[in-house]
């Protein structure tokens, strides 16, 4: 926990910030969860990996968490919170997936998110070793959630597949849920040691940090890094592959560039998921562009199509 935690909370309702917290639930006492709820726009999700102590702490690597967690969240429904639980799917917990929901909602949970396993860092072992699913088992997964498992619950349940996977009703009809898009082009991270980022990938890749808060201004930062305006004139016309030819990428915006990035050291490279899926012809074909349009988008770099 941040030494100044309570000064932080108390900023931030003064100056009337939103507040969006992700944790693990662990320290979350009464008192903070009070304090955090008094904030404006205020929105808590915890991280629960499993539907029982032996599956999240396998994930986790902490002993005792799992009722920690519980707890936590107990904490801030009380105080007025209907938090998000957020679930990371592997191979270990992936048959435990309803049951979390079913745990959401005897602790008065809002909503469940399903997080795919990125590649990047600790990820990228798990990719490499086989605990992550298949392509073809995430895309049978989405369809799953979206249209089986989010009928057997009044919960919003979200899945962080790209946005070419779902349904346009899922996103857009009367109950939609939205798109989903990362705010790349209208947010900076700072990471732990003040340091400006593009996000928190920031601490694995030192090449996206941009300076720092005791020495850099924000607004000269935010204007005149060269790798911010390159996004910024970029999207979504520069994308390769097939995120280049998606329908959806105007919207999308390449899903995560970092995460692009990361892999690729380009942020035009396609996303690891789409690239995986078309590659196995798993790519919705209603998602693509027509040859046509695809010409005209390049040669007018996006402008006007």
């Amino acid at each position: 926990m941040h030494p100044q935690i309570h000064e932080i909370l108390e900023l931030i309702r003064v100056e009337s910030l939103n507040l969006n917290v992700e944790t693990n639930g662990v320290l979350c006492t009464p008192d903070l969860a009070k304090e955090m709820v008094a904030c404006s726009n205020s929105f808590v999700s915890v991280s629960v990996d499993g539907a029982n102590a032996e599956t999240h702490e396998w994930v986790r690597g902490v002993g005792g968490c799992f009722e920690d967690a519980l707890q936590g969240i107990r904490n801030l429904v009380e105080a007025g919170f209907r938090p998000q639980l957020i679930m990371t799917i592997m191979r270990h917990n992936k048959g435990q997936m309803a049951s979390v929901v079913r745990l959401a909602e005897r602790l008065g949970a809002g909503s469940v998110k399903f997080n795919t396993v990125e590649p990047t860092a600790r990820g990228e072992k798990m990719h490499e070793s086989g605990e992550t699913l298949s392509i073809e088992e995430l895309v049978s997964l989405g369809r799953w959630i979206e249209n089986t498992l989010s009928a057997s619950t009044s919960l919003r349940l979200y899945y962080s597949h790209p946005m070419a996977f779902s349904p346009l009703g899922k996103m857009f009809g009367e109950n939609g849920d939205g798109c989903g898009v990362c705010g790349i082009l209208s947010i900076l991270g700072v990471l732990a040691n003040g340091s400006y980022a593009l996000c928190g990938i920031g601490e694995t890749l030192p090449e996206l940090v941009f300076g720092h808060i005791a020495t850099d201004p924000l607004k000269k930062v935010w204007n005149n890094t060269p790798l911010l305006n390159e996004l910024r004139e970029g999207m979504a016309w520069r994308f390769e592959g097939i995120c280049g030819d998606c329908l959806m990428k105007g919207i999308c915006l390449g899903s995560c560039v970092a995460q692009n990035y990361y892999r690729s050291k380009s942020f035009w490279a396609p996303h690891w998921y789409c690239e995986d899926a078309h590659k196995r012809g798993l790519f919705p074909e209603t998602r693509v562009l027509p040859d046509k349009t695809k010409r005209d988008y390049r040669q007018h770099g996006g402008e006007g199509v």
